[in-house]
């Protein structure tokens, strides 16, 4: 009777778990729709005639992280819980694993864009022969401050910034002031600090689940992999926090959602790793 109590109780607790697991799935969906719509926003003020094909991806490089993320969540999926590495074979694991291989290029590529944005934000130059924003309302440029992009006209002039000096951001037809050109260097070296906190975690995952295909369940490599894990997770949730600061609160939602997608998988090693214990004590 007790046996079959707990069995109910598991049943339940699984499926809250999927149904929580999925959930967490379909906006992360919605999340990268989202920007698609923010990167083109941003890519209308930047990119120009002379624009080369890397200036391209560079703007569009959270789109191109999102879908590699997205898809590598999806081969996790299937590897941890769908077949747990036991009928990952032939065609369909090296199909799962290409597929990988080429989210990693992706994520590979976006922490490229990101590091080369950090290095076109080092240099100041500033803008010439101005002494005001309005000066430049001919200009056909953008002013940005906190990601924020606007048309420099005659009408929004005045609003954007009072300061008397003005720098270009890297070579693209945007301008701000001294404190944004300061804010937009920190934001830079953030994105890239998250892009590479998130590729760790995926490494860490990554050997878990190797460890796990060959029967390993536990020992110490595999509890330091885990305290790691938990030290990155809680540096992202820091970096969520520091976006919202700066009134971003929508990156805040999208890294808590991410981590919670990346739970989802946790969850699903985690009850392999339960099975492996289990065959283990029974053999």
């Amino acid at each position: 009777m007790i046996a079959r109590i707990k069995a109910m109780d598991g049943a339940k607790l699984h499926k809250l778990q999927q149904g929580v697991k999925w959930t967490v799935y379909t906006l992360l969906l919605i999340n990268f729709v989202y920007y698609i719509f923010e990167d083109w926003d941003r890519a209308s003020h930047v990119l120009h005639g002379g624009s080369t094909f890397l200036d391209w991806t560079a703007e569009f490089a959270n789109s191109i992280d999102e879908s590699g993320w997205f898809l590598l969540l999806l081969m996790f999926e299937l590897e941890t819980y769908v077949f747990e590495d036991k009928d990952l074979k032939g065609w369909l694991a090296h199909t799962v694993r290409g597929i990988r291989l080429a989210c990693i290029v992706l994520i590979a590529h976006t922490i490229f864009a990101y590091a080369d944005t950090v290095m076109d934000y080092l240099p100041t130059v500033p803008v010439e022969n101005v002494s005001t924003l309005c000066d430049l309302t001919d200009e056909d440029v953008s002013y940005v401050y906190n990601l924020d992009y606007t048309e420099v006209t005659s009408q929004t002039c005045a609003e954007l910034s009072t300061a008397t000096e003005f720098y270009w951001i890297a070579d693209d037809p945007v301008v701000t002031d001294l404190a944004g050109l300061k804010l937009e260097r920190d934001l830079a070296w953030v994105d890239l600090a998250e892009a590479v906190i998130w590729l760790l975690i995926l490494l860490a995952i990554e050997v878990i689940v190797r460890m796990q295909s060959h029967g390993v369940s536990g020992g110490k490599l595999m509890s330091t992999l885990n305290r790691v894990k938990f030290l990155l997770y809680a540096t992202l949730i820091s970096i969520g926090v520091y976006w919202a600061w700066l009134s971003h609160w929508l990156y805040l939602w999208d890294e808590l959602v991410w981590i919670g997608g990346f739970a989802a998988i946790e969850m699903n090693v985690s009850e392999w790793r339960d099975e492996l214990i289990e065959e283990g004590e029974s053999a």
